[in-house]
C-alpha cells in the first residue's frame, strides 16, 4: 500500500521482468476512467507500450531500463489515480451474461421441486446482492442496495415468482439502459473511427505493411486512391486529389503535391502520395480530436454532478418510505414493491446521454464542443462578446472602388493594369485586386517586365518604359517621391469611409487608387437575431481595428457596445472586467491575439479559420466557415438543458407517483420492477432525443472533428 495525495490506494506490482511490468491498481475513491489513464501512461517517461484491462484493473506497460525504473512507474501510476477518478457509481457487471440466466430460472423455477426451487433462484440472484454488498462497502446506501433488498425480501418470503421477477426486469432493464448509455458514447466514438490498424510504408526500397501504432516520426507513408490519410506530414511525392471536409469543413477537393501539407483523417480521392511523416499516432491532428471526445465521455458537468448528487440523496428517502409502509400495514410485499423504484437509474443516466447526444448532433452540424461542461456553459451565457475581423467579417477584402485620375484610363483599366502586377504576389490585396480584375467586363492583361518585391510596401516594375509602382501610401509617396496633394480630398474621404487603399504610380505620378474593404458575412445578421431570439440580453464587439470602422460596424449591426484600437492584453482585460459585473459572456474570435480572450471568457468560440492556438484555447471549434453555426451551438446548448429539464421533472413525477402508488399497496413488486424499468428507459430513450438546429440546413451524413 503506497499514500496518494493524502488518501492510500493500492497500486502493486503483480509481475514483472526486464523492461515489462505488470501492475494492479484499486482507486478508493470511485471508479477510474480507463482511456484517461491508458494515455497518461503511455506517456510516462520511459514507457514504450501499454495494455490496460478495466475488467482486472490491471496495466502492462513495457520500458527502458535505461530511462525508468518498475518502482518509478509504480508510483507515478499511484500518482495518476486520484484525478481520473469519475466521482460515478461502482459500475455494475455487463448485464447482457445475467440477463438470460435470470429469464431461464424465471422460466424454469415453477417446474422444479420445491426444495430446489430457493437454492436456483437464489443463484439467479446472487451477482446482484454481491454487487450490493460491494457497492454498500464502497460507497453506503444506494440503489442497488435498495434493489437486492426487495429480492431479498420476496426470497425470504418464498415468493420465487416475484424474486425471479425481479431479478430478470433489473437485469434487462439495467442491460436496456447501458444500451442506451453506450449508444450516446458510440455515436460521438462514431464520428473518430479509425480508417485502418495498417500502414503502407516505405522500407528501403519496398513498400511494407506495418501495424499503425509502429509507425514512428520520419517513416514515408504510402497512401493511395480511398485511402484515409494517417499521419500529419508533408508530401515528398505524387500527386493526389484530396478531400479535407472531414478536418477543415471544406468541400471543395485540394490537389496535393510535393511540399504541400496533409493532415490525418483526410481522404485522398485519386492519386498516390508518398508522404514524410511528422506527427504519428496520439500527436496527430486526428488524435487530439478523438481526446477532446474521450475527454467529454468522462468529465461530469454540474449538471450531471448535481443529478448524481441528488440521486443518492433519494435513495435513503426511499428506504423510509418502505420502511414505513411495512409498519402501517404489517406486509412485506409492500415494501418489496417500493425497494422495486427509485430515482437513481434516470437521474445518473439520462443527463449525461442527453449531453453525448447533444454534442453528437452538433458535431454533424459543424461544431465541435469540448464536453458536457462547456455545453452547460454556453446555454448560461448571456453575453456575446465578438472579434470583427474573419469573425463578424469575411476577413477576406473586396474591392469597392476603383477611382484613375488620367481620363485615358477606366476604373476597369486601373484594376487590370494593377492585376498585372500583382498576381505574382500572394497577399491579400494583391489576391483581392486579382480577383477584382477577372470580374470585369473588358479584362485584359498589361505586359510587363520583371516584378520587384518591396517587403511590406507593394510592388515594382516596367510597363512600356514607365516604372509603375502598386502598394502603400508611404511607398508612393515616401519612397517613390509621387506627389498625392491633388488627390488629398478623395483620398481622405475613401479613408474616413474606413476602407483600405492601394496606391498606384506611373511613370512618376499617381494614376489612381484603388479601395478595398472587409465585407460582412451575409449571414451575421441573422444570427445575431438569432442569438437574441435565444436569450441572449447583450452583444459587443471588441477589435483592433479602427475606432471609426468598429463604430460603423457595430451601428450597422445594431450591437450593444463596441471597444476598438484594443491590443490582446486589453480584449482580456474587457472580458474580466464583465465577468466581474456578473456577465456570462461567450466570446467568439479567430486570431492568435484573440487567445487571452477565449480563455478568460465563461466560454470561448473559435472559428474554423482560427489560428491553431485560437481552436485550441477555444471550449468550442466551428468546423465549417459559417458563423450561424454560433447561433446554432447556442441553440445546441439551450435544447440540451431544456431537455435534461424535462426529464428531470419526468424523473422526478413518474417514479414519485410509482412509489406512492406502491407505499398504498395498490402495486405488486413485479408491477413496481416492470413500471419502473419502463419509464426509466423511455426517459433515457428521450434523453437521446434531438432537434434539428436549423430547419433548412442540410446535415452531412459523416462529419468528423478538427482540434486545430
Amino acid at each position: 500500500m503506497i499514500a496518494v495525495g493524502g488518501r492510500i490506494g493500492a497500486v502493486e506490482v503483480v509481475h514483472r521482468v526486464p523492461g515489462r511490468i505488470r501492475l494492479r491498481y484499486r482507486p478508493v475513491t470511485g471508479p477510474v476512467a480507463t482511456a484517461p489513464l491508458l494515455r497518461a501512461v503511455s506517456e510516462l517517461d520511459g514507457v514504450t507500450t501499454a495494455r490496460i484491462n478495466p475488467a482486472a484493473r490491471s496495466l502492462i506497460l513495457a520500458f527502458d531500463p535505461n530511462e525508468t525504473t518498475a518502482e518509478t512507474l509504480r508510483d507515478a501510476v499511484a500518482a495518476l489515480l486520484p484525478s481520473l477518478v469519475t466521482n460515478g457509481a461502482v459500475p455494475a457487471p455487463p448485464a447482457s451474461s445475467g440477463l438470460g440466466s435470470s429469464l431461464t430460472t424465471l422460466l424454469m423455477t415453477p417446474l422444479l421441486p420445491p426444495p430446489l426451487r430457493l437454492p436456483v433462484a437464489l443463484a439467479a440472484a446472487l451477482p446482484l446482492l454481491r454487487h450490493a454488498v460491494r457497492d454498500y462497502s464502497e460507497n453506503g446506501v444506494t440503489s442497488h442496495g435498495l434493489e437486492a433488498m426487495a429480492v431479498s425480501i420476496s426470497l425470504a418470503r418464498a415468493d420465487y415468482t416475484a424474486a425471479n421477477t425481479t431479478t430478470f426486469m433489473l437485469a434487462l432493464g439495467e442491460h436496456l439502459e447501458h444500451s442506451v448509455a453506450r449508444r450516446s458514447d458510440d455515436l460521438l466514438k462514431h464520428l473518430l473511427r479509425p480508417s485502418s490498424d495498417e500502414i503502407w510504408v516505405m522500407r528501403g526500397d519496398e513498400e511494407v505493411l506495418i501495424p499503425a501504432a509502429e509507425v514512428a516520426v520520419g517513416d514515408t507513408v504510402i497512401v493511395g486512391t480511398g485511402t484515409v490519410i494517417p499521419v500529419d506530414g508533408t508530401v515528398l511525392a505524387g500527386e493526389a486529389t484530396v478531400n479535407e471536409a472531414a478536418m477543415t469543413g471544406e468541400s471543395v477537393s485540394i490537389e496535393k503535391s510535393r511540399g504541400s501539407l496533409v493532415l490525418s483523417g483526410t481522404l485522398v480521392e485519386e492519386g498516390r502520395l508518398s508522404i514524410y511523416a511528422e506527427q504519428v499516432g496520439r500527436r496527430t491532428a486526428a488524435a487530439r480530436i478523438a481526446d477532446y471526445v474521450e475527454q467529454s465521455l468522462v468529465v461530469k458537468s454540474e449538471a450531471q454532478l448535481e443529478a448524481s448528487r441528488l440521486a443518492d440523496r433519494l435513495v435513503p428517502l426511499v428506504l423510509k418510505l418502505a420502511g414505513g409502509a411495512f409498519a402501517v400495514s404489517g406486509d412485506w410485499r409492500r415494501a418489496a414493491a417500493v425497494l422495486q423504484a427509485d430515482y437513481s437509474c434516470a437521474l445518473k443516466l439520462a443527463t449525461p446521454v442527453a449531453f453525448k447526444s447533444a454534442m453528437y448532433g452538433a458535431a454533424r452540424a459543424g461544431i465541435l464542443v469540448k464536453g458536457a461542461s462547456a455545453l452547460e456553459r454556453l446555454a448560461q451565457a448571456d453575453t456575446f462578446v465578438f472579434d470583427k475581423t474573419g469573425t463578424l467579417t469575411t476577413g477576406l477584402l473586396q474591392v469597392t472602388d476603383a477611382i484613375a485620375f488620367d481620363p485615358t484610363f477606366t476604373p476597369d483599366d486601373l484594376i487590370c493594369l494593377a492585376a498585372s502586377v500583382e498576381e505574382h504576389y500572394f497577399h491579400p490585396l494583391a489576391m483581392a485586386v486579382v480577383t477584382a480584375a477577372r470580374a470585369t467586363e473588358n479584362h485584359r492583361h498589361f505586359d510587363h517586365q520583371e516584378v520587384q518585391f518591396i517587403v511590406a510596401h507593394g510592388v515594382a516594375s516596367v510597363i512600356d518604359g514607365k516604372r509603375i509602382v502598386v502598394g502603400s501610401r508611404h511607398f508612393v509617396q515616401e519612397d517613390e517621391g509621387i506627389d498625392i496633394a491633388p488627390q488629398a480630398e478623395i483620398i481622405d474621404r475613401l479613408y474616413q469611409d474606413g476602407k483600405t487603399l492601394l496606391f498606384i504610380g506611373f511613370g512618376g505620378r499617381l494614376l489612381g487608387v484603388i479601395a478595398l474593404k472587409d465585407s460582412v458575412r451575409p449571414t451575421t445578421v441573422a444570427m445575431l437575431r438569432r442569438l437574441r431570439d435565444l436569450g441572449v440580453r447583450r452583444i459587443l464587439l471588441l477589435t483592433g481595428d479602427h475606432r471609426d470602422r468598429a463604430a460603423e460596424l457595430a451601428e450597422e449591426l445594431g450591437l450593444d457596445a463596441c471597444h476598438a484600437e484594443l491590443m490582446p492584453e486589453d480584449k482580456a482585460r474587457i472580458i474580466e472586467s464583465l465577468a466581474a459585473e456578473g456577465a456570462r459572456i461567450a466570446f467568439v474570435g479567430d486570431g492568435i491575439n484573440d487567445a487571452p480572450a477565449l480563455a478568460g471568457a465563461h466560454v470561448g468560440i473559435a472559428m474554423m479559420k482560427g489560428a491553431d492556438i485560437a481552436r485550441l484555447t477555444a471550449d468550442v471549434a466551428l468546423l465549417e466557415d459559417d458563423i450561424e453555426c454560433v447561433a446554432d451551438a447556442k441553440a445546441a446548448a439551450n435544447a440540451a438543458m431544456e431537455l435534461i429539464a424535462t426529464n428531470y421533472r419526468l424523473t422526478v413525477g413518474l417514479n414519485t407517483g410509482i412509489l406512492s402508488a406502491a407505499a398504498l399497496g395498490m402495486l405488486s413488486p413485479i408491477s413496481t420492477a416492470i413500471l419502473h424499468n419502463g419509464t426509466t428507459l423511455g426517459i433515457l430513450l428521450n434523453a437521446l432525443r434531438s432537434r434539428p438546429l436549423r430547419s433548412n440546413r442540410p446535415t452531412s451524413p459523416r462529419k468528423q472533428i478538427v482540434a486545430g
